[in-house]
């Protein structure tokens, strides 16, 4: 009886369902009708031939669902009278669509049909489960109950175009209601939406009707995360489509004048209905992405449809990640004293430059007003507060331009070898405190350990950031913010911008105001700690340590032509360091790289990507860096997940930013098994190949690889910002390679018209495939035992006389290559490449031991980068290059004379 009960509720839902819709379409129709037969005539249209009453009922019908709704369209449903079962209109409208109900209707005799395709109530949801040893298939039951919703949310979707066409068929007669672009604004992309649905129920339905447990229709799900940019301009879209709804209904006369109760019917419609379903398409790729989950868990690893869904999985979950949702408003909102609706638009932790020395604060940019506060410090037990610094309302917040920018403060930047010291520190604390971890330490000797660590991280996150972000007050007061990267920069001046569109007024709050605003902060905020390690719970992800492969293919959507570049940025230590750059691809709107990128993570999380506008006009110079200044035409970020990254396979992905597409592949590569060090078969190359056979062969001292990378970096890259440290493009560096182990005669044409990035990078891949270190497995010990001596005569004796025991072409290279650096580290002011940079980046590739030697010597953190041997390597080689120069002569005590001319 409960049964049937339950089939009559839906039944009678549907009919009434079907009802309303044949009753709105009678009001289109007549009023349809009413208008060509008052355009006909010539004279005014015939008065509306239904009555007032039935008005009134339309208008109820048009509730019909819609009382478990508050007024922000959010969903709270609510017992009804009696213990009637209704179901909300968004979550569990019945079926309206003729097509979609007949075929539910089909299989309705042999159990498949439309009662398998509805909602299963919560007792028969137990009865399926139950079942599930005597075959019933999982992911059949995860994918029919998706099904289900997903016909629902095709009806709704229909329900909201039905206005559409009448509303585009009176934009052409002479008394229009709405004028094109007006309907297209309040309908942006929901016909595309409701087409990519369709197609993919269309299409699944029959794989489910029919099941199979061999069937596979990943690749539906990876079709459909394919097509989620289309959700991205919705949303955009969004709050413009319901203001032009609501102007349309308050200003347009048309509505008096002409059939005014038919035309008044569809804009209710279109605000009754339009505001909680356009919160329906992010709710829906939510909906969409914990399908995948379930069907994940229910698909075993080797069925053909698991690296499909965990592609879609990967799509759907960066997606959702790069999206600011505003879906409830009242979490991010404060209430003035004078019953203003103020919303919390963004907020973060940022290093502000206040009388000269730097103060980390946290910036809380409102719908009409930024603040800048500071987190107080209270007592053990006592709720945390912060603490306003300044507040300025939008209406007054301005950019300077670049020719204001001489007369703001000098920003000084931290020495990259003193930060680069206090990431070897904070890694020595990482290790310690997992070596503690393991050993189960005393509390007390891990909390002052974990607080030395905080108190050294807070110290890099407040010194490392040193791009400008500056904003003025027009009254003539400006501030200024050191930011780490281009992109957050950008982030924070689009958000401003793009609340400083609407009618902003001027204010000043009162202390009572400020006191309301600033109280509202802590409850707020979306950042919650400082970025620092010592901050993360022990089960969240250390991040990615190794190296990244990153293939930026192409760029769609740019509207003119342009000179275009893409940069990629990973977080280390707390900020976001530029790590790659393409080449500049010249007046075109399809950029077309396909250049490969190597990129060294050390516990990076997200990588993103920025596209610039290359310019060449020297008047638009920046007078902090005397750079000239490119424009982003657009940015986008993914999360880097060990699970779908962390294989042998490229992942290919596309970062949606401001219209533009960049479509881009990547691959992650450990740190243990891209550092090998594997002997070449091939002996007659020079890549993999002993330095002494190289050099014999080519009867030199010093192999003329090295000396043609050193002589071209020399004579044009010595200036490039980053030479050596930032990546070369993979493709070119692997075509030098080949050219070098061929001993092509092309090779120095092929030098002088390469980018200067990949001549470094080919210069650092020979060291790093070197079959042994060049400075030699056996002397490797003993290089670690050398630098850890702290007697300075001790370790003079012991460093030079390793550098003695080394063979001839390895010392005679390594001296020649340590005189090159040195030049390179004379121009730091230019190429921003310090000794200790440049020992960082050489460090590890000229002194790891190979595979045979550093068997066995596992480490705490086998996974960290910054690991004990791997500081030590950086120590040695920054004692040579700070130490005076070194005669080969003076070494071997004979008369041999070494030139860099051999």
């Amino acid at each position: 009886m409960e049964e049937e009960l339950g089939r009559c509720r839906r039944t009678l839902q549907r009919l009434q369902r079907a009802l309303e819709e044949e009753k709105f379409k009678v009001v289109y129709l007549e009023a349809a009708l009413q208008r060509r037969g008052g355009e006909g005539g010539g004279g005014e249209p015939p008065a509306p031939s239904m009555t007032g009453p039935l008005s009134l009922v339309l208008l109820t019908d048009f509730n019909y669902g819609m009382e478990d709704y508050d007024a922000e369209g959010n969903e709270e449903p609510k017992a009804p009278p009696g213990g009637s079962e209704t179901m909300p209109y968004i979550d569990e409208s019945p079926t309206m669509s003729p097509q979609l109900s007949a075929r539910g209707q089909e299989g309705g005799n042999g159990g498949d049909g439309c009662e398998s395709l509805s909602p299963t109530p919560a007792d028969g949801l137990g009865t399926v489960v139950s079942d599930a040893g005597k075959g019933v298939d999982m992911r059949r039951l995860v994918l029919k109950d998706f099904l289900a919703s997903e016909e629902m949310y095709i009806n709704q979707l229909e329900a909201l175009l039905l206005p559409m066409k009448p509303l585009k068929a009176t934009a052409t007669t002479s008394q229009p209601v709405l004028t094109i672009q007006q309907i297209e604004t309040i309908f942006y992309k929901i016909q595309d939406i409701y087409e990519i649905h369709k197609e993919f129920y269309d299409s699944l339905w029959p794989q489910v009707q029919n099941w199979d447990s061999s069937v596979v229709l990943g690749h539906l799900f990876q079709k459909l995360a394919s097509q989620l940019g289309v959700y991205k301009a919705f949303v955009d879209n969004y709050k413009i489509a319901l203001e032009t709804a609501e102007k349309c209904s308050q200003s347009n006369n048309q509505f008096q004048k002409i059939s005014e109760v038919r035309i008044q019917n569809i804009v209710v419609y279109l605000l009754l209905f339009s505001s909680p379903l356009l919160y329906k398409p992010i709710n829906r790729v939510t909906r969409s992405t914990l399908v995948l989950h379930d069907l994940l868990k229910h698909t075993p690893s080797d069925h053909p449809d698991y690296p499909l869904l965990q592609d879609a999985l990967r799509i759907s979950q960066n997606f959702l990640s790069s999206i600011n949702e505003d879906i409830d408003p009242r979490r991010t909102a404060v209430t003035t004293p004078k019953g203003e609706t103020r919303q919390l638009v963004k907020d973060g932790f940022l290093v502000e430059l206040a009388e000269g020395s730097r103060k980390l604060r946290h910036v809380f940019l409102f719908t009409d007003v930024l603040l800048c506060a500071k987190l107080k410090k209270t007592g053990v037990g006592k709720h945390q507060q912060y603490d306003c610094k300044w507040y300025m309302p939008l209406a007054e917040l301005v950019f300077p331009s670049l020719e204001e920018s001489d007369s703001c403060p000098h920003v000084h930047a931290m020495p990259d070898h003193d930060l680069e010291d206090m990431k070897i520190k904070i890694s020595s604390m990482k290790s310690e405190v997992q070596k503690e971890k393991a050993n189960k330490g005393q509390s007390r000797a891990m909390e002052r350990l974990k607080k030395k660590m905080f108190d050294n991280e807070f110290w890099l996150l407040l010194n490392s950031p040193s791009i400008p972000f500056r904003i003025h007050n027009r009254n003539g007061k400006s501030y200024l913010f050191l930011l780490s990267s281009d992109y957050e920069r950008a982030e924070w001046r689009e958000a401003i911008q793009k609340l400083q569109k609407k009618d902003l007024q001027t204010f000043v709050l009162s202390s009572v105001e400020l006191q309301v605003l600033t109280g509202s902060c802590f409850k707020l905020r979306t950042v919650h700690n400082i970025p620092v390690t010592s901050n993360k719970d022990d089960d969240e992800s250390p991040g990615m340590y190794g190296f990244l492969h990153v293939i930026v293919h192409s760029a769609t959507g740019f509207k003119q032509s342009a000179n275009l570049y893409c940069t990629l940025e990973v977080d280390s230590f707390g900020y976001f360091v530029s790590k790659a750059k393409t080449r500049v691809f010249r007046d075109t709107t399809e950029p077309q790289w396909n250049e490969e990128f190597e990129i060294e993570l050390e516990g990076s999380q997200s990588l993103r990507i920025l596209c610039y506008e290359k310019c060449y006009d020297k008047s638009k110079m920046n007078k902090d860096n005397n750079e000239i200044v490119d424009k982003i035409m657009g940015k986008g970020q993914v999360q880097l997940d060990p699970q779908t990254v962390q294989t042998k396979n490229w992942h290919m992905d596309v970062i949606e930013m401001n219209g533009i597409k960049v479509e881009f592949s990547m691959k992650f590569t450990s740190r243990d098994l891209s550092l090998k060090r594997t002997p070449s078969k091939k002996q007659t190359g020079v890549f993999g190949v002993k330095i002494s056979v190289v050099t014999k062969r080519e009867r030199s001292k010093v192999p003329y690889i090295v000396r043609q990378c050193v002589e071209e970096v020399e004579k044009r890259g010595i200036d490039e910002v980053g030479i050596y440290r930032i990546s070369g493009v993979a493709t070119d560096i692997q075509a030098l390679k080949a050219a070098f182990d061929a001993n092509s005669k092309d090779i120095l044409m092929m030098l002088s018209d390469m980018d200067i990035n990949a001549i470094a990078g080919t210069l650092k891949l020979y060291f790093r495939e070197l079959p042994e270190p060049l400075l030699t497995d056996r002397l490797y010990p003993a290089f670690m035992e050398g630098i850890a001596l702290s007697d300075p005569t001790a370790k003079e004796n012991c460093m030079m006389h390793l550098l003695r025991s080394l063979p001839d072409p390895n010392l005679i290279t390594f001296l020649f290559l340590l005189e090159h650096l040195k030049r390179v580290a004379e121009k730091e002011p230019i190429n921003k490449m310090s000794l200790h940079n440049l020992a960082t980046v050489f460090g590890p590739t000229l002194l790891r031991p190979s595979e045979v030697e550093s068997k066995g010597q596992h480490l705490t953190l086998a996974s960290d980068i910054w690991s004990h041997d791997v500081m030590a390597q950086v120590q040695v080689l920054l004692y040579y290059l700070q130490h005076t120069p070194i005669s080969f002569a003076e070494l071997k005590r004979n008369a041999l004379y070494f030139s860099t001319d051999v």
